[in-house]
């Protein structure tokens, strides 16, 4: 039997400490718009492409960048330096082409617009508990967002595209056989209620956020051309009853807040539910036994530099808030990558 190689690798340390250098190649690229640009033109060669994006580097540095994004399989290439000719990679072709209604870059644009300088602060976040964005100088988070147009389109749509797998994966596998209505709350751009209203079309729902969205969501329904099945209510769930349905979701709600704010929002869904009906988290939960989601753990950090005191949480956690609140049965169900949607049923 061969012998395990159990010797000490720098390896992983290696490629996890330097992980930054590979994020921030991938979100220039985005940036840039490179892959809606090779998406339109099919091939370009590096020379091209350096002139397309403006780029006053040299052109062996356009080669190093591009030959990265081919070393990770983001691109294609035919041919070396001066020869080569570079295309889309099959994912980036479906889902970072901005044309495309599968584009899910919009979380990646935060990322790079947002999140990635924020993070460089991780450390002072751990030691002092505080949000490291733009409310280090005071403020609310949500109300900072709110009071600028261009930064509320961008979280809107990042939050969309960050969930869109999810939401797909949710409409295609919950079991709606029981139940005509849903309402999503804190809706967003409506994208959960077009998903399901598009797979599950019996089912009437309402994206239920604040009238500032409104607007954002209503553009959304019109591209669906869903608005027979998807209405838009602006509302406050913290001050105004969630409208009632015989499903209440929310997506990546619970974990902007502390434990006992989570358990006031589960009880307002519980308000608006008949007997039977189902309320739905949709979240990147956390496995119980804290190794395998490790997405779902640097998400709850996610909400250390964004709210200060949000977090993600476990099935576990959820199945005693929910039997707290009065739910008779959970159940988890397992929707896109790090997904999953925690279900509660009254």
């Amino acid at each position: 039997m061969e012998q395990q190689n159990t010797s000490p690798s720098p390896a992983t340390i290696m490629q996890i400490g330097s992980g930054f250098w590979a994020s921030k190649v991938l979100l220039a690229a985005i940036n840039f718009e490179l892959f809606t640009k090779l998406a339109f033109r099919q091939t370009m060669t590096a020379i091209e492409i350096k002139n397309e994006l403006n780029l006053n580097c040299s052109d062996r540095n356009v080669f190093d960048f591009l030959d990265t994004l081919t070393g990770f399989g983001f691109v294609n290439r035919e041919g070396v330096l001066e020869t080569a000719k570079y295309s889309n990679g099959i994912d980036t072709d479906v889902f970072l082409d901005k044309n495309k209604p599968t584009y899910v870059g919009g979380i990646l644009e935060m990322m790079n617009e947002r999140l990635y300088d924020f993070w460089g602060n991780l450390e002072e976040g751990l030691l002092t508990g505080k949000p490291q964005n733009e409310t280090k100088v005071g403020g609310n988070l949500f109300e900072k967002i709110y009071d600028d147009a261009d930064r509320l389109k961008m979280f809107v749509h990042a939050m969309s595209s960050a969930q869109m797998g999810g939401f797909v994966a949710f409409a295609e596998k919950f079991d709606f056989s029981e139940y005509k209505t849903l309402t999503d709350a804190g809706g967003s751009a409506a994208m959960l209620s077009l998903m399901v209203a598009k797979h599950q079309p019996q089912i009437t729902c309402v994206s239920f956020d604040l009238s500032a969205i409104a607007p954002i969501a209503n553009e959304t329904i019109q591209q669906f051309a869903l608005s027979n099945s998807v209405k838009s209510v602006s509302g406050d769930f913290f001050s105004d009853p969630i409208p009632h349905a015989d499903v209440v979701t929310m997506g990546n709600i619970l974990h902007d807040w502390d434990e006992e704010t989570k358990l006031i929002l589960i009880q307002k869904a519980y308000n608006a539910l008949p007997t039977g009906g189902a309320f739905v988290a949709i979240e990147n939960i956390i496995d119980d036994e804290r190794k395998e989601n490790v997405f779902g753990m640097m998400m709850s950090l996610n909400m250390l530099i964004e709210t200060g005191n949000g977090f993600n949480f476990t099935f576990s956690d959820f199945n005693k808030w929910a039997e707290k609140i009065g739910f008779k049965s959970t159940e988890l169900l397992h929707l896109s990558g790090p997904t999953s949607a925690a279900i509660a049923y009254k």
